[in-house]
């Protein structure tokens, strides 16, 4: 059977498309395949001396890794990290968005101040947490009248950097369920109405359900990203801070042997490694959601 032969319109939007979309193409494979690569590549190497030349290991780097004590707290403070932030911040975001859903005065106002810590510059937030979260002259600890160390007890130095991760990306996730919200039907809570459901049931059996799509997009990119959470802990952890080896991540500890200690393999090897673990939990998640998550 021959294919039929594009007319010249055709042709002229095809031309059209491949130049607006190439300018992408060509970022995406420079800024991020070609590093991917590059990185895997360097994991079979050690860094020669005085950061000269690469010397090829094999799988020694990876050998370390998997018996290196430091490397396992970063992981275990990573996943700290993740497992307060995410499920906190997507469910504090889901509740405020179904409230400023509604109609109501003032509704953009709040919606604005919600998204704010989301545009402020990292640097910003991470200065006045730190100011608020002092231990001596802090205004938490002065209000409430307590002594605690937020920031240098290695107890709960990693759950305060969760909390402050939280506050910084609840109004991007609150905008990501508005979206999803105004995508559902007002029919179905009339009908619910009518039928003497009250408010919290609407909720439960027509506002999660129909958002679980927008719900599982926010899942996917929000453990992604805490999995790769750096800034906020080099921005306000110390390298003085003694609780900085019970909060730092895989990513800051990458950065620390690449940049500091100019170890480009062994960094690359970590990196990889968070990389591995990252696909492993994105597709546990891709399979558990056709249990959970409905498309209309």
């Amino acid at each position: 059977m021959k294919s039929k032969k594009m007319s010249p319109q055709q042709k002229n939007e095809f031309m059209w498309g491949w130049i607006f979309i190439l300018p992408t193409l060509i970022g995406l494979v420079i800024l991020n395949i070609i590093p991917i690569f590059q990185t895997i590549y360097q994991s079979f190497f050690k860094t020669g001396d005085f950061g000269r030349g690469n010397k090829f290991v094999g799988l020694d780097n990876y050998m370390k890794v998997f018996a290196d004590e430091e490397v396992w707290q970063s992981l275990i403070n990573t996943f700290k990290y993740a497992i307060v932030e995410v499920p906190v911040s997507i469910c504090i975001a889901l509740v405020l968005a179904a409230l400023l859903n509604r109609k109501m005065k003032g509704r953009t106002i709040y919606r604005t101040i919600i998204f704010l810590p989301m545009v402020t510059a990292p640097a910003a937030i991470a200065m006045v947490w730190r100011w608020v979260l002092n231990s001596k002259f802090g205004l938490i600890n002065n209000i409430f009248g307590v002594d605690v160390q937020w920031l240098s007890d290695p107890k709960i130095a990693v759950y305060t950097l969760a909390l402050i991760g939280v506050w910084s990306i609840i109004g991007y996730n609150m905008i990501l369920f508005l979206a999803g919200l105004q995508e559902i039907p007002a029919d179905y809570y009339e009908a619910a109405t009518i039928d003497g459901a009250t408010g919290m049931k609407s909720f439960f059996y027509i506002t999660i359900p129909l958002l679980s799509p927008s719900i599982f997009f926010v899942c996917i990119t929000r453990i992604i990203s805490a999995l790769q959470v750096f800034d906020l802990i080099f921005m306000v952890m110390d390298k003085t801070n003694p609780a900085l080896s019970k909060t730092q991540s895989l990513v800051y500890l990458f950065y620390d042997y690449s940049f500091a200690q100019k170890n480009l393999g062994y960094g690359a090897t970590i990196v990889v490694v968070l990389l591995i673990l990252t696909l492993i939990i994105t597709a546990i998640q891709m399979y558990a959601q056709k249990k959970w998550v409905f498309y209309n």
